[in-house]
This record gives structure tokens, C-alpha cells and sequence, in this order.
């Protein structure tokens, strides 16, 4: 396949702190990269509860899909990193919620710390269309 590599950018997410795009296409695939609970204007919320943390990271991720052409129904696979296997129950109820019947194939996985001292972070990797 010779189809171009699309970097993907949108305003709905918080631009990337380092040297990545948020996401990026290849024909039908999207891969979004780790998104943590920041805020689109880039203003963090890391001293903000699990809850809103997780919430914001899923709707960054959700948002970048959106960019793709892309959406919850069409996820392959997600990655959650989250601090402390005790917050993993509240991030089962919080996913659920966000991604309604959309069950892609999942992994999470306690880590000890992330960046900006936030709770989780997660990624994705879609089709577009939708």
C-alpha cells in the first residue's frame, strides 16, 4: 500500500507537548495517541478527581476519532494506563458510560505514575468511517 501517512490535529484536544501528533492515519487504521486528562485549551486537571481526569481523556481521544472520520463504534483496540489498580473499578463505570455499546478490545494497566502527576491516560486504535 502506498497511501500517505495523515497526521491528525484538531482543536477539541490539547496540542501534543512533544515531538508527536495527536494521531495519525493510514488508509482505514487510526492510531491515537496517549491522551491524558488536559483540557483542549492545554490547561491540566490533574489536581482534578479521577473522575473528571477520565472523562477528559476519553472525550480527547473521542475527539481526535472525530477528526479521522471516525468514532466509539469504530475502535479496535484502547489502552489505559491508570495510577493504583484502585481507581480501575471507577474507570470501568466511567468507560462504560463514555463508550455506550461500543465494546472495543481493552487493556489496562496500573502503572505506578504517569506525567503532570495525572491518573490515566489512554489510546486507541480505530477505522475510520462510521
Amino acid at each position: 500500500m502506498t497511501d500517505p501517512i495523515t497526521r491528525l490535529a484538531t482543536r477539541d484536544a490539547a496540542a501534543p507537548a512533544g515531538h508527536y501528533s495527536q494521531g495519525a492515519a493510514w488508509g482505514d487504521l487510526v492510531f491515537v495517541s496517549g491522551q491524558l486528562g488536559a483540557r483542549p485549551d492545554g490547561s491540566h486537571t490533574a489536581d482534578r478527581p479521577f473522575e473528571v481526569q477520565a472523562r477528559q481523556a476519553l472525550a480527547s481521544l473521542l475527539a481526535i476519532l472525530a477528526e479521522a472520520g471516525s468514532g466509539p463504534e469504530r475502535i479496535l483496540r484502547v489502552t489505559a494506563y491508570v495510577v493504583g489498580v484502585a481507581h480501575w473499578p471507577e474507570f470501568n463505570r466511567i468507560y462504560a458510560d463514555v463508550m455506550g455499546g461500543a465494546k472495543p478490545a481493552r487493556t489496562v494497566v496500573p502503572v505506578p505514575e504517569l506525567h503532570h502527576g495525572y491518573l490515566v491516560e489512554v489510546e486507541a486504535i480505530a477505522v475510520r468511517g462510521g
